[in-house]
C-alpha cells in the first residue's frame, strides 16, 4: 500500500502514527504546547476502529504509572506531554527503566524553568540524555526535525524500546510539534497478538511466573543488576547512534545542532558559504546514544565547532567532551523561547572564528 499524504501538525502527526503503528494504548494529560496529540487521539476514537485505548488520566504521575502498569503486560503503549509535565513523571520513568519496559514518551519541549513560556525550547536535553530521575539510567532518544520525523520516529521508537527492553523519549519541541508541513503516513499495521515471553499476563503451567520491579534490597544483586544495564547502555552506543550531515565534506568549521535549531543551521551553512566560509552542520538524529565518535573523527578536519541550541548550552558539554581539546568548541543559543534566526548563528560563528 502506499503512503497517504496529509497536511498536519507535529502534534497531529505522533497521533495518527501511533494509530497506525497499532499502538495498544495512550495514557496522557493535557499540556500546552503538546495537548493535540490527547486531543486528536479522543477525536478520532482509535478503540472503534484498532482497538486502541486512549485515556485522559488525572495528572502526569497518574498517566506515566499507566504506562508502567501496561508496559509490565507487553502491551505497546505510550504517553505525551510538555516540560513540567515530563518532571513530574520523572519518578515513573526512572521505574519503568529499572524494570526494563519498553514504551515510548514524547515530550513536546517548552521553555523553563518552571511553568517558564509555552514557546519551544531545547533546554530538556540534560532531563532527557543523563537520566532525569533517580538512579544509573538512560533512555533511547530520538531528536525529529520535521513533522514527517514526528510520525516515522513512533514506529523507530518502539522497535528500539521492544529490542532493548527500554524506554524511548521523542525529545520534540513547541515549534515541531505546532508547525504544519506536508506528511507521508504509513499503513495501519494490524495490532501485534504475540506477547513477550517476560510480560506479566498471567501465570501458565508452561512456565514459572513473571516478575517485573526495578527494587532489590540486597546491594550485590542490585549492583550486578546495574552492570547488566550498563552492558545493554554501552550496547546501544555500538549499534544505534543515528546522525545526518550536511556538506561536512570540505568544512573548515562545523554547527551541531538538533530538531529546530539543525533546521535553522542548514540555512546558516548556505549563507555561510556564500560569504567563502565553509562550514558544514552536524545533526545528531540519537540524543542518546550521542555520536561522539563521528564527531571526535571530525574534530580533525575542522577549525572548531559551535553547539547552536535554545537553551543556555547543554548538549554543548557532549560536543565538547567528544572534541576532548582537539579545537575549540562554543555555544550559541537563545532562550525563553526564541527561535535564534540563521543569521545570528552565521554573526556568532564569525565572531568565535573569524574575528568579523
Amino acid at each position: 500500500m502506499e503512503k497517504e499524504l496529509r497536511l498536519m501538525k507535529g502534534n497531529e502527526a505522533v497521533a495518527e502514527a501511533a494509530i497506525r503503528a497499532g499502538v495498544d494504548g495512550y495514557f496522557g494529560y493535557p499540556i500546552t504546547p503538546q495537548t493535540e496529540v490527547i486531543e486528536y487521539l479522543m477525536a478520532a476514537r482509535p478503540y472503534e476502529t484498532t482497538g486502541m485505548v486512549v485515556l485522559q488520566a488525572e495528572s502526569e504521575v497518574a498517566s506515566i504509572n499507566m504506562v508502567y502498569g501496561a508496559a509490565g503486560a507487553g502491551k505497546k503503549v505510550m504517553t505525551s506531554s510538555s516540560s513540567p509535565g515530563i518532571s513530574l513523571m520523572q519518578e515513573g520513568i526512572s521505574y519503568i527503566a529499572g524494570a526494563e519496559l519498553p514504551c515510548l514518551i514524547v515530550n513536546v519541549v517548552r521553555g523553563g524553568p518552571g511553568l517558564g513560556t509555552i514557546q519551544p525550547s531545547q533546554s530538556d536535553y540534560f532531563q532527557a540524555t543523563k537520566g532525569g530521575g533517580h538512579g544509573d539510567y538512560h533512555l533511547i532518544v530520538l531528536a525529529p526535525a520535521s513533522v514527517q520525523e514526528m510520525a516515522d520516529f513512533v514506529d523507530l521508537s518502539f522497535e528500539l524500546a521492544f529490542r532493548y527492553r527500554n524506554p524511548v523519549m521523542m525529545l520534540s519541541d513547541g515549534a515541531i510539534g505546532q508547525m504544519m508541513e506536508k506528511v507521508y503516513l504509513s499503513p495501519y499495521k494490524e495490532r501485534s497478538k504475540t506477547v513477550p515471553e517476560w510480560a506479566t499476563t498471567g501465570k501458565p503451567s508452561t512456565r514459572e511466573r513473571n516478575i517485573i520491579t526495578s527494587l532489590d534490597l540486597d546491594p550485590y544483586r542490585q549492583e550486578v543488576f546495574n552492570q547488566k544495564l550498563r552492558d545493554k547502555y554501552n550496547e546501544i552506543k555500538e549499534k544505534e547512534v543515528r546522525y545526518e550531515e550536511f556538506q561536512c565534506d570540505d568544512a573548515d568549521y562545523l554547527l551541531v545542532a538538533y530538531g529546530t535549531s539543525a533546521r535553522v543551521c542548514q540555512k546558516s551553512v548556505l549563507m555561510a558559504r556564500e560569504q567563502g566560509i565553509k562550514v558544514g552542520l552536524l545533526r545528531p538524529i540519537t540524543l542518546f546514544p550521542f555520536p561522539e565518535k563521528r564527531i571526535e573523527e571530525l574534530a580533525g578536519s575542522v577549525k572548531g565547532m559551535l553547539s547552536v541550541e535554545m537553551s543556555n548550552g547543554q548538549m554543548v558539554e557532549d560536543v565538547m567532551l567528544a572534541v576532548n581539546g582537539k579545537v575549540p568548541v562554543y555555544h550559541f543559543g537563545r532562550m525563553g523561547g526564541i527561535v535564534t534566526t540563521p543569521e545570528e548563528v552565521v554573526d556568532t560563528l564569525k565572531s568565535k572564528f573569524i574575528g568579523g
